[in-house]
């Protein structure tokens, strides 16, 4: 694929100018890839609600656009693919890079993820790109199950991670396990995720609509599992809990929910016939309504193993009023707080029991404790207030580059 092949969609390639003749600053985002998942997501949300008086917003993703593309897409951004393919190192996704940056006149540069940062680096030296900031978005990942590439390439990122102008990270056990990792940026910042609360919100009228459309009675009682199939999340675990679960409540039912979480995927599908209660558990795939899936159910879980930063679903499910029960991940305790239910990581027995527990406060009381998690999501992690620390930071940045005049900030690789 040559740059004329690089899928361009129509968009908002510069914003209109703000504060008299100040120009907005032009900002690229590249990111891995478009996919459903935390990143793209928090991606989508934070840009969405950016001033464009301020920020000339373009957005690139290395591989072929995903359904996140549309969304931003239909919020007029310009949203751009780099043609690379998974795993494969390609110089011309490279050589592109360079051409948007350039054209664009890009004045700072946001990569997400270890892909993008690297790339990123390397295409803002030879573009001249002043300002470059890393984001970090997982905590202790377990590479050994994943590619020989995935499991370097944070080792290597490590050593030269003093040469973007700052390293953004969405939480503090993200932070710590890098800086094991030997990161040493000449600045941190911790920006948790943010959720709109108007969007994910209570909706008394969603659990009988779930139900209708699984064909279970209204008295069920269901735990739902967010999460694309990936070894990180844990689907195994959860299963588990599911069939000590099931065992002792004839009124259990589990709605699973995600990217290749269907009957087509055989390892799945076996470890859902293990539990010996498949006809409960129902297998959604990708959804696109999961405020109406989250606020349907009665509990809400996370089950990751490991790699988790700070998961979205916990804010989405917390944000709808719904109880959540988490594995001690990343900084799930920290976002849970007394609202919900942490167990330790890879331990079904624990699980299983924390669902008893809120199965057993009833529906006032869960009902009491999912208020509670809502009014904490609105306390400390409201989109709003997340999307003006990215603002400020990209401000400091744009101003530091117009104070010292220098056309190249990062150090030498």
């Amino acid at each position: 694929m040559n740059l004329s092949q690089t899928m361009a969609v129509s968009g908002r390639s510069a914003g209109s100018a703000h504060s008299g003749s100040i120009a907005p600053i032009r900002l690229m985002h590249l990111i891995t890839d478009l996919d459903v998942g935390g990143a793209e997501i928090m991606l989508a949300k934070l840009v969405g609600m950016m001033d464009p008086r301020r920020f000339s917003t373009s957005i690139v993703s290395m591989l072929p656009l995903g359904p996140i593309a549309n969304e931003l897409t239909a919020q007029s951004f310009t949203v751009q693919s780099l043609g690379m393919s998974r795993g494969i190192p390609d110089l011309r996704g490279l050589l592109r890079l360079v051409r948007l940056l350039r054209k664009g006149r890009i004045e700072v540069l946001q990569t997400w993820l270890y892909h993008a940062d690297l790339l990123g680096l390397v295409a803002a030296r030879l573009a001249r790109v002043p300002r470059l900031a890393w984001n970090l978005r997982c905590s202790d990942m377990e590479f050994s199950r994943y590619s020989r590439l995935s499991a370097a390439l944070p080792r290597l990122l490590a050593h030269i991670s003093g040469s973007p102008d700052v390293v953004l990270v969405n939480s503090e056990a993200g932070l710590r396990v890098h800086e094991r990792l030997g990161y040493h940026p000449r600045r941190w910042e911790v920006v948790p995720n943010g959720f709109d609360t108007e969007r994910f919100r209570p909706d008394l009228a969603a659990a009988g609509r779930l139900r209708g459309e699984l064909g279970w009675l209204s008295e069920s009682f269901i735990i739902a599992l967010p999460a694309r199939f990936d070894p990180m999340k844990g689907h195994a675990i959860f299963l588990a809990a599911a069939r000590r679960f099931a065992a002792e409540h004839q009124d259990a039912r589990f709605v699973l929910v995600g990217r290749d979480v269907e009957s087509a995927n055989a390892p799945l599908r076996a470890l859902v016939e293990g539990t010996g209660h498949a006809e409960k558990i129902a297998l959604l795939g990708e959804r696109h309504d999961m405020p109406a899936i989250l606020a349907g159910v009665d509990i809400v879980t996370l089950s990751s193993s490991f790699g988790e930063g700070f998961p979205n679903v916990l804010g989405e499910a917390m944000a709808c009023a719904v109880p959540v029960v988490s594995t001690a991940v990343g900084d799930a305790a920290q976002i849970v707080g007394s609202t919900g239910v942490v167990v330790p990581a890879r331990d079904a027995t624990a699980m299983a029991g924390a669902w008893s527990r809120l199965y057993e406060l009833g529906r006032e009381g869960r009902a009491a404790i999912g208020a509670g998690a809502r009014q904490r999501i609105i306390a400390s992690y409201a989109l709003p207030a997340v999307v003006a620390r990215y603002e400020k930071i990209y401000d400091e940045l744009a101003k530091a580059q117009d104070q010292d005049g220098l056309a190249v900030t990062a150090s030498p690789l």
